[in-house]
């Protein structure tokens, strides 16, 4: 087995043990489908008002039973991704943003990122999180989508040091290290998924 396989294997049985769905893709045409059949499998996201237990007019009413149709927000990809995505997406009948998280923060169905790089030994990938968009959009889904290059796991978080420093050079610097879906247990050391982030993590290993 060579390092760049036995460097995968690891990251893929770091991750899942801290709940991430781990798969292989061998381009990201094929990490565009998985994440409109994950998209296909869910409920949409429902705007949920406060006071919907009141006496409303017809229109509170109707708003209170709303439905949004599913979106698929996907900021900071190159061109010729975004166009394939949202060609993908156009064709599933499911919206599709790069931007204007701010107009969602109702909640989105899926965030799909790409990442800077991967941490094997604890199943964690970086993102570039400068723009707000991104760190939105990968806040208020309720399924994170990333697709991880194999040619970008390292061993230990000692070996993306080089990387990080690139990354930093252009003061302010904004680095995320995800590792599984959002939990805490602050609330009587309960765990709760989706509390602050996404209820599910997907990582699509990317054979490059």
């Amino acid at each position: 087995m060579n390092d760049k396989a036995r460097l995968a294997d690891l990251m893929a049985e770091k991750a899942g043990l801290v709940s991430a769905i781990v798969s292989r893709v061998k381009s990201l045409d094929e990490a565009f489908a998985y994440t409109l059949d994950v998209c296909d499998k869910k409920e949409a996201c429902q705007l949920l008002p406060s006071g919907c237990e009141s006496d409303l007019s017809a229109g509170a009413g109707a708003l209170c039973d709303a439905k949004l149709g599913k979106i698929i927000a996907a900021p900071g990809l190159p061109a010729e991704a975004v166009k394939a995505l949202g060609e993908a997406c156009a064709g599933r009948g499911v919206g599709f943003i790069t931007q204007g998280m701010r107009s969602h923060l109702a909640g989105i169905d899926i965030g799909f990122t790409i990442a800077e790089a991967a941490i094997a030994e604890t199943g964690t990938f970086v993102l570039d999180s400068r723009s707000e968009e991104l760190r939105l959009a990968t806040m208020i889904c309720e399924v994170h989508v990333c697709v991880v290059p194999v040619s970008a796991i390292r061993e230990t978080s000692f070996e993306v040091e080089d990387h990080l420093r690139e990354l930093c050079q252009d003061a302010p610097g904004y680095v995320a290290f995800i590792t599984g879906a959002s939990r805490t247990a602050d609330i009587e050391r309960v765990l709760a998924i989706g509390v602050h982030g996404p209820l599910e993590l997907h990582i699509l290993l990317l054979e490059d």
